[in-house]
């Protein structure tokens, strides 16, 4: 396979930097070679050094070959294509020659396939046989080109050469399953694993948390602790893994060990600092994020955004556009499309219209930012929720991409709210189901509720009809709830958790709080048609987070913030109960 080589002006001695070869009785030529190749700095001291071999050396000298193959090794990070023009000139390269361009191709962004073109070609040449370190090199190239074929292939090479049982080259099989998001193939290599090591540990939890799975990643944590001790790495998927599930005990307890066990100075790692304060955001701690976030002796770019997305998600609009302006203003630092979501989110949740379209003019003209769907789907979704329907369906029509369902179900549930008309209403309808994937019981349930507004019952029967022939289920909320360290989850209407009785005892009691405190329920987001408001009121106290609310009150400490995490928004009547019930 012939590989592309840029030209590049090779040895010749060169008057700058002149590099003097130590004349030291004990050396001989080769060893003072040698000695002045580990002094080298640059690529000009390296070419003088080049010269002086070619110049001064015999091919045949066994030892020849070695000064060729540091040389390779020393040119490989100051000028890959130096190093390959150099590797091409070399009659028989060796093992450790092939691995050192492969490892350099491995490691550089834009050359990851070249690194399987060169063992491809070490194959066919039969110069050189791959040895345990040729194949962690690349396979580090599939994983990033996500070339599951051809990573396949390197496996079964690496058993047909003997290495099925060497951990090093399992670790790397275990990261390029994972990284391709074949998790029970990663599994299965790590299942069969005579010795693990404690990557070999990290690199699966890192998978399953990469992909979601953090239940899977929590429990193998904890069955990796009964043989090694964990380290940054792990504890930075670890905290990741708490942030995904909302369990802020065990994240707590995550942060403790840091603080307490691990041999390194956590303090100053940007990385695991930025985790702690997502983990603690997504958990429903702001303070301890924010306590996270001013203790770091140092922040980059993704520290501020993590904090200003986490005012946002907790509806402190103001608190996450003063911690932008102190970003550019005092920290200096640029910020880019992330940031600019949580700006807009935070905007949005508080219905700031005037400053998300202030903020979304200034991420175009002074940052030179171009917006994405994301940018779009907050300021529509923005623009739709104050009313502003026929503003929000002009920024759509300009956008340069074509929206995607969940911009359209924005509209749609404003216009369901709003009182839209029922020709836009069934017309954004039809683009919610033309805009292609799973689209889910939402739309159905949103277009329903209009009939139902304009009484227009026969309607709103079709589309349950619909629904029944296309086989779609509302999807039912979920609520959880983390108890000394258990989560807890409960669906709508749910009767199988163990303290079901004590849990509808419990909101009896808290209905008639509600009812002494001159409560009344809001019917507008009830099931699509309930005729009778005790049907509806009855479907309202069975939501989800009502009775993740009642457990909390059941089983934590008087006193202690309840934390509640649901899977979808919450309803207008359950945001009123849950203001009075606090």
């Amino acid at each position: 396979m012939a590989l592309a080589t840029a030209s590049s002006p090779f040895p010749q001695l060169l008057p700058s930097k002149t590099v003097k070869i130590p004349n030291v009785p004990s050396f001989d030529h080769h060893s003072r070679i040698l000695f002045s190749l580990k002094q080298c700095t640059d690529m000009s001291q390296l070419k003088q050094i080049h010269a002086q071999t070619l110049r001064s050396t015999s091919p045949c000298h066994p030892k020849t070959l070695f000064l060729y193959s540091q040389i390779l090794h020393f040119s490989s990070f100051l000028d890959f294509n130096y190093a390959l023009q150099l590797f091409n000139q070399i009659e028989n390269p060796n093992s450790f020659m092939w691995n050192t361009l492969i490892r350099a191709c491995a490691h550089n962004v834009n050359n990851k396939e070249q690194a399987i073109r060169l063992y491809l070609k070490m194959l066919e040449e039969a110069l050189g046989f791959p040895d345990k370190h040729t194949f962690p090199f690349v396979l580090k190239g599939c994983a990033y080109l996500f070339a599951l074929s051809e990573g396949k292939q390197v496996h079964a090479h690496a058993l047909k050469y003997g290495f099925g049982s060497d951990v090093y080259v399992n670790n790397s099989l275990i990261h390029f399953y994972a990284s391709c998001g074949f998790l029970e193939l990663a599994e299965k290599v790590f299942d069969k694993m005579s010795e693990r090591s404690l990557v070999s540990w990290n690199v699966l939890i890192e998978g399953f948390v990469q992909f979601g799975q953090f239940n899977n990643a929590l429990n193998l944590f904890r069955e990796m602790r009964n043989t090694f001790v964990p380290d940054g790495y792990t504890m930075q998927s670890v905290i990741s893994a708490c942030a995904g599930l909302g369990a802020l005990s065990l994240g707590a307890w995550a942060h403790a060990y840091l603080l307490k066990k691990c041999d390194f100075d956590y303090a100053n790692d940007v990385l695991i600092n930025n985790s702690l304060v997502d983990m603690y955001c997504k958990c429903g701690s702001l303070e301890l994020a924010q306590q996270v976030f001013e203790g770091m002796p140092k922040r980059d770019l993704t520290s501020w955004n993590h904090m200003i997305l986490g005012f946002a998600m907790h509806g402190q609009a103001e608190a996450a556009i003063r911690c932008f302006e102190k970003m550019i203003r005092t920290e200096s630092f640029r910020p880019n499309s992330i940031t600019f979501v949580g700006v807009l989110s935070a905007c949005n949740h508080k219905g700031m219209v005037s400053e998300g379209r202030l903020y979304f003019d200034r991420m175009i003209t002074d940052y030179k930012i171009k917006p994405v769907l994301e940018h779009y789907g907050c300021l529509v979704d923005l623009l739709a929720r104050a009313g502003l329907i026929d503003e929000a369906l002009d920024l759509v029509s300009m956008m340069p991409m074509r929206p995607d369902a969940i911009t359209w179900r924005s509209l749609l549930d404003a216009c369901s709210k709003k009182n839209g008309s029922i020709e836009l209403s069934e017309e954004l309808a039809r683009q919610v189901v033309e805009s292609g994937g799973d689209i889910g019981s939402g739309v159905y349930v949103l277009l329903s509720r209009v009939y139902a507004s304009a009484s227009r019952w026969d309607d709103v029967g079709l589309i349950r009809k619909l629904m029944t022939d296309k086989g779609v289920r509302k999807e039912p909320g979920c609520s959880s709830i983390e108890i000394d360290g258990v989560a807890h989850e409960l669906f709508a209407g749910d009767t199988s958790h163990p303290q079901t009785n004590e849990i509808y005892q419990m909101l009896n009691l808290i209905d008639e709080k509600l009812l002494s405190v001159g409560y009344s329920p809001d019917y507008s987001q009830a099931l699509m048609v309930e005729e009778l408001d005790e049907t509806r009121q009855h479907s309202l106290r069975l939501h989800s987070e009502r009775l993740a609310i009642a457990l909390g009150l059941l089983k934590l400490q008087p006193g202690l913030p309840i934390r509640i995490f649901k899977n979808l928004r919450v309803c207008n009547d359950c945001h009123e109960v849950t203001k009075l019930i606090s």
